[in-house]
């Protein structure tokens, strides 16, 4: 049992919801009660958790959904889609610190600076560790994942993306905020492979394979398309953090050498999903259409700011142009 406390920002955040409305978008106190989120049990603190100000994270997500009667958040799949939908539609999949040339932590409070307070987004690792504290927080059980990157046809890629599992009530949910424009926004379910998953415009569908591997597609043009497949191997914070290594320092890294920014677009606010690859700016629509333009390096910041949400101080802004612009 972990005994939680939200830190200071929570009571700023429950008074400015009884003074009306505010900044964070919610009409109402999102389920952090009295003295923050009382004990949780089972699964003990593999994700840190407890080191999470629960609170800021969830104004962070502008979450708005289920709370229950004592004002706390029930680990339960209502809460589940709600803080994975608010998740993904709030934190964009960035590598800016990659090209930078700065180190990419795993701590909760690293994560928290970055993410949270800073309002940057993250790659995989940082967005499913996040959201696994999140989660573990309220009291799901999370375990980890690798997966394999089907995105590129027949070639055999190394296993160096992390997604999620949250067993609720005895099933098992695919978490995953991290899988950039194409990666579902709300969990998909694991004990009915084969079944479509609609998540408004798009449709997942899990399907199993030899030795227990889960893939899973997405529908586009009438075709399943692999996104990305794993197998039950458990993994751990820890074996995030050398798969993290690799994807930020290794020459061959597709993370490693240009500027990458996406969002999977949110069904209520702009449903389009956006990929910022280089100087390539990607649309991807619903109906198929792919539309895609070149971006200027004058452009870079104005655009990060208007599509997705970001930005950057004053000397990261001038090295990251000077980058972008290098390629020329």
């Amino acid at each position: 049992m972990i005994a939680t406390t939200v830190g200071a920002d929570v009571a700023e955040f429950r008074s400015s919801v009884t003074r009306g409305p505010h900044q964070y978008g919610c009409l109402t106190w999102l389920g952090v009660a009295g003295q923050g989120a009382t004990e949780r049990g089972g699964g003990g603190d593999m994700w840190s958790g407890e080191q999470l100000d629960l609170g800021a994270y969830l104004a962070r997500i502008g979450y708005d959904g289920p709370v229950g009667e004592d004002g706390e958040l029930r680990p339960d799949v209502p809460t589940l889609y709600a803080v994975h939908r608010a998740h993904t539609g709030a934190i964009a999949f960035e590598n800016l610190d990659v090209l930078l040339g700065r180190p990419v932590e795993l701590g909760v409070k690293a994560l928290e600076e970055k993410l949270v307070h800073g309002r940057r987004g993250g790659y995989c690792y940082e967005q499913n560790s996040l959201l696994a504290a999140a989660l573990e927080r309220i009291g799901f059980e999370v375990s980890g994942r690798g997966a394999r990157n089907r995105t590129r046809g027949d070639t055999l890629l190394a296993v160096t993306h992390a997604v999620l599992v949250v067993t609720v009530e005895g099933e098992p949910w695919l978490c995953d905020a991290g899988f950039g424009h194409q990666g579902p926004r709300e969990p998909v379910p694991l004990a009915r492979p084969g079944a479509d998953v609609v998540q408004g415009e798009w449709t997942y569908a899990v399907r199993e394979e030899d030795e227990g591997i889960l893939a899973l597609s997405i529908l586009r043009e009438g075709v399943r398309r692999d996104l990305y497949a794993f197998s039950p191997q458990r993994y751990h914070p820890v074996d995030y953090v050398l798969l993290n290594h690799y994807s930020s320092t290794h020459p061959r890294s597709v993370f490693v050498g240009r500027v990458i920014v996406q969002h999977p677009g949110d069904s209520a606010r702009s449903p389009v999903r956006r990929a910022l690859v280089g100087r390539e700016l990607a649309r991807l629509h619903a109906d198929g259409r792919d539309e895609r333009s070149s971006v200027d390096p004058d452009e870079l910041l104005a655009l990060l700011d208007r599509e997705f949400g970001l930005r950057l101080s004053g000397r990261d802004a001038e090295e990251l142009v000077r980058i972008n612009r290098a390629g020329d």
